[in-house]
């Protein structure tokens, strides 16, 4: 691809790669937000254009490495310097530590981190892969440097749930969104981790264009997941009590963020129920289906009319909306029980 030199080793993400492949450095902006489904490759782009930007060998582009400079070497192994990495909640922390070497990242080393210096590179990246922050007040301790960092210091931000961040987080970063992959690059990625094609075949279908989802599928707990929240949808649609233990909501050694991820699941499954449940109504049985090993589930479903068909779909997107922001997760999943019960 035009814009890319060396290696630059991902699936998907072609408005990503189309984005910065238009880029050079006197372009780059000081922090991108990464939106889209997990599993879609936001983490694994923001590894790759930061080693684009770490590796020592020149280049006119600015994504692609070389995959044998010192720089590329170091980052690989996990001791670059100038690379900062860290998943998952953000706490205020009580006193400053080393991001490097600290196992929780905090605000504290944050703001330590974003006030240095490359000491080999003319940049210093941080990403943030999966980010949420514990409270408010953790997220206010980093805007300044959000909004302003020491020049040569790039900030990447990846979230599956952008409407949690504060807005005045999500203002200060360039936000691209990530859209799902197709069924063959999923496929690939399995097949390169050791799932034999058959499995991988199988679980690409289903995936939605999400690794994570296939992974999950492959996964004992991760199927018995999948296969939970297509029972929850057919009861609920049905008016049927609905048992949403599995979501672990009451789990209180479970984040407000991982309760999030959990409905959010469960939110796009619904959605995948719901329009499989509404083409078949309107186009018959022989009409493609997103989930087709769910085909039998569905058909037990009543049909409706065609206005409470629609009203459905459109209910679905306003709960998305609402899924996305600091709503409590309890909250989402009861609203979306009532708008799927017949009427």
């Amino acid at each position: 691809m035009t814009g890319i030199e060396g290696v630059f080793d991902v699936l998907g993400a072609r408005a990503p790669l189309a984005f910065f492949a238009t880029l050079d450095a006197t372009r780059l902006a000081h922090g991108y937000l990464f939106t889209g489904p997990a599993g879609v490759g936001k983490k694994t782009f923001a590894r790759r254009l930061a080693q684009s930007l770490l590796c020592e060998t020149p280049k006119a582009t600015l994504l692609g490495y070389c995959e044998h400079c010192v720089g590329c070497k170091l980052f690989v192994a996990g001791t670059h310097p100038d690379f900062v990495w860290s998943e998952g909640t953000i706490k205020i922390g009580t006193q400053a530590g080393s991001a490097l070497h600290d196992e929780d990242l905090t605000a504290r080393d944050l703001v330590r981190e974003l006030s240095l210096h490359g000491y080999r590179s003319r940049y210093r990246v941080v990403v943030l892969g999966d980010v949420a922050f514990a409270t408010h007040e953790s997220a206010n301790a980093l805007l300044k440097f959000f909004e302003e960092p020491p020049s040569g210091v790039l900030v990447i931000l990846t979230t599956s749930a952008p409407g949690s961040l504060l807005p005045t987080v999500r203002s200060r970063f360039v936000e691209l969104g990530f859209s799902p992959l197709p069924v063959a690059d999923v496929e690939a990625v399995l097949r390169k981790g050791g799932v034999s094609a058959e499995q991988a075949r199988i679980a690409a279908r289903v995936s939605l264009g999400s690794v994570t989802r296939a992974r999950a599928v492959l996964d004992e707990d991760g199927a018995g997941i999948r296969d939970a929240s297509f029972a929850w949808f057919e009861h609920a649609m049905r008016g049927e009590p609905v048992d949403s233990g599995f979501l672990r909501l009451d789990d209180r050694s479970l984040s407000g963020a991982e309760k999030r991820a959990q409905v959010g699941e469960l939110l796009e499954l619904v959605r995948v129920g719901v329009r499989d449940w509404a083409a078949s109504a309107l186009a018959g049985e022989d009409v493609a289906r997103l989930a087709d090993d769910q085909r039998a589930r569905i058909a037990r479903i009543p049909a409706r009319d065609p206005q409470a068909t629609a009203a459905l779909l459109g209910a679905i997107a306003e709960i998305e909306r609402i899924a996305d922001s600091n709503v409590s997760a309890g909250l989402v999943v009861d609203y979306l029980r009532v708008q799927l019960a017949p009427r």
